[in-house]
């Protein structure tokens, strides 16, 4: 009994250490701490920057990088990349603006006007072709994720340059006599106050975090992520799931260039530049892993209102916008950081009732 007692009450202290790490709780919700640092420092710099009106207003600007950003979670988990998002919410507004300028019938001598919610759904039927694409490329034809998304950014861009001539459509928020009116609804309408692209992001977060935990094909993904060979063999259509996330990262990029095209009533063929990277730095912030099949749906949203908050707090307070790119880059290159670190101590912890050797742990 006096040997049992000592190796009980230590491997009931090395439970309780285990049960509660403060360095873990930083790591895994550094995200949160980040958002939350953010608030209080600018709150402090500027008078305005804590209010109920500019909080909605950078959920506003948000909006779009989170829709962008909830779509790269999917490929991400996937293990893959998909560097054409920024090109497909250009050339959604673009051909949002096409269709609401009329689309001229030569042989029939008119000019037809879409309703908004027609231009809507094409819009996002052409997001998921351009996913189509990518998804055929690296799933059936074995591009790596990079090169082929790439490639189809340079396309995509392109088309949208041709369609404009490289000019912009202008004053999008149409005519009553033409019955093309509405478009401007999304972004500029509030339902109880909250802007209409905000509901737009929490409607899309919430059916693909179901998706992602109460669904099959959510199983599938983060199973194919983690090891493709493996879940190939389990039975799980790993092709299919490769080529659908890519569809849906079309459509939420296509969603994400109504609603930018909505709130600027103009469309250009160079809107959502660099955008792409926005979106993998809020999945990265967020705590995903690169190499796929780790990561959520809210730590993905709270990377992005750590990277717009934090754009639009230096805004506010008048830094150049040149220090705000290097602020970005700086937060990013921290996030990866921070998440080589969390993942290797994970790596390295050792499993219950395994070898009692003491393994440094990472970071």
């Amino acid at each position: 009994m006096t040997q049992v007692g000592p190796s009980l009450k230590s491997s009931s202290t090395a439970s309780v250490a285990e049960g509660f790490d403060i360095g873990r709780l930083l790591l895994e919700g550094r995200a949160f701490f980040a958002l939350i640092a953010i608030i209080v420092v600018f709150s402090f710099l500027s008078p305005y920057y804590f209010t109920i009106a500019n909080f909605l207003t950078m959920a506003q600007h948000v909006a779009i990088f989170g829709i962008l950003a909830v779509g790269m979670l999917l490929v991400i988990l996937n293990g893959g990349i998909d560097l054409s998002v920024g090109s497909t919410l250009g050339l959604s507004g673009v051909v949002a603006g096409f269709l609401m300028q009329g689309v001229t019938l030569q042989w029939f001598g008119v000019i037809l006007y879409p309703p908004v919610w027609v231009v809507a759904v094409l819009c996002c039927v052409l997001g998921a072709l351009v996913g189509l694409v990518n998804g055929v490329l690296i799933a059936r034809f074995k591009v790596p994720a990079f090169v082929a998304t790439l490639g189809v950014m340079y396309v995509v861009r392109g088309f949208a340059l041709l369609m404009t001539n490289g000019l912009t459509y202008n004053n999008l928020g149409g005519k009553p006599e033409l019955g093309n009116t509405g478009f401007d609804w999304l972004g500029f309408n509030r339902l109880a106050g909250v802007p209409i692209g905000v509901i737009v992001l929490c409607v899309i977060a919430v059916l693909v975090s179901l998706v992602l935990n109460r669904s099959p094909f959510g199983r599938w993904l983060y199973a194919s992520g983690g090891n493709e060979r493996a879940a190939e063999l389990s039975g799980v259509p790993v092709k299919m799931v490769q080529v659908t996330v890519y569809m849906l990262s079309g459509i939420c990029a296509a969603i994400g260039g109504l609603i930018l095209s909505s709130q600027l009533t103009s469309a250009g063929p160079t809107a959502g530049t660099s955008y792409e990277l926005t979106a993998i730095a809020a999945v990265v912030i967020g705590g995903a892993a690169l190499t796929g099949g780790r990561g959520n749906i809210r730590g993905t949203l709270l990377g992005a209102f750590v990277i717009g908050f934090l754009s639009d707090g230096l805004v506010i307070i008048g830094i150049s916008s040149y220090w705000q790119t290097v602020f970005t880059g700086a937060v990013i290159v921290l996030a990866v950081l921070l998440n080589a670190i969390q993942y290797r101590r994970r790596v390295k912890r050792p499993a219950t009732g395994g070898p009692t050797t003491s393994p440094k742990q990472g970071g």
